[in-house]
């Protein structure tokens, strides 16, 4: 792993990482469409050092389903310097999300797109009853979707009474460009102020040996509203094993990835020093309140 092009501001956050493991402390959901390996605070801190980084966001993964507890263990060990993000389900108590709150949670996931949830209104449904639920402790809703449904939904969720967090670009085929189908929908929540995108899972939606594939998209949402972004790595960078017939239940590996040419990506998107500073440490810190 190479250093990034130049040094990162001090503060800055990587907005999306996953922690896993042990299985045996941690079990995983009976209903997961992967099993990934152990990834931990450790490997996380190394990591972050050599980048740069100095404040983390953990993000609930969809393997434990609803269960925090692996999620919430890494905010305990992190202390401070990390906020979480969890999944919920809609029959969760309030005094529930008040004890989640108290302990780093700054946000639900709605992971529409992991199950395969393609219809916009199933979608919505979800979404709003998740947002009503947080809203008094003034949490974000992040969501994991695609273009078709968010370019469907845009106009309702910039009425949410949460502010809303659009996963990984929003799941776009970088290689066709920011002015595919959909796409049109990230841009004008990133311009209407009341939503923010994460520049996240470049390597996933880019392929291997493409990642300047991304900088386009950097662009077009940063010309929108610079405030609008955070940056992520999707550190350990799941998904290894797909398109490899493998089970549900088998120990999928993390893909290899060079995590500071990711990085590059978005230092050289974005030239200026006052929307990278923007980007890394002051949109995090006003989104998850570090």
């Amino acid at each position: 792993m190479t250093k990034p092009l130049e040094p990162l501001p001090q503060g800055s956050c990587d907005c999306h990482v996953h922690l896993f493991g042990p299985a045996g402390r941690y079990p995983f959901s009976p209903d997961r469409v992967y099993t990934p390996g152990d990834a931990g605070e450790d490997e996380l801190r190394a990591l972050h050092a050599r980048l740069g980084i100095s404040r983390v966001v953990l993000v609930q993964p969809s393997p434990y389903g609803t269960d925090n507890r692996r999620m919430l263990a890494g905010l305990e060990r992190l202390g401070s310097a990390a906020k979480g993000v969890a999944v919920i389900g809609l029959g969760t108590p309030p005094d529930e999300l008040d004890r989640l709150h108290a302990q780093g949670v700054r946000g639900v996931r709605v992971n529409i797109a992991t199950h395969g949830m393609d219809d916009p209104e199933e979608a919505w449904r979800l979404i709003q009853g998740q947002a009503q639920q947080v809203a008094r402790l003034g949490w974000h809703v992040q969501i994991l979707a695609r273009l078709n449904v968010i370019e469907v939904l845009a106009a309702r969720l910039m009425e949410l009474a949460t502010r809303v967090v659009i996963d990984h670009f929003g799941l776009p085929d970088l290689a066709l460009g920011p002015e595919q189908p959909g796409f049109s929908g990230v841009l004008r929540l990133a311009g209407s102020g009341k939503a923010t995108i994460k520049i996240s899972a470049i390597q996933r939606l880019a392929g291997r040996g493409h990642l300047a594939r991304a900088i386009p998209f950097i662009r077009a949402l940063s010309a929108e509203n610079p405030e609008a972004l955070v940056w992520g790595s999707d550190w350990p960078h799941t998904g290894g094993g797909r398109g490899v017939g493998r089970a549900a239940t088998d120990i999928e590996p993390f893909e290899a990835m060079d995590d500071a040419e990711a990085l590059s990506c978005l230092t050289e998107a974005i030239s200026d020093p006052a929307q990278r500073h923007a980007i890394l440490v002051d949109n995090p810190a006003v989104l998850y309140g570090f």
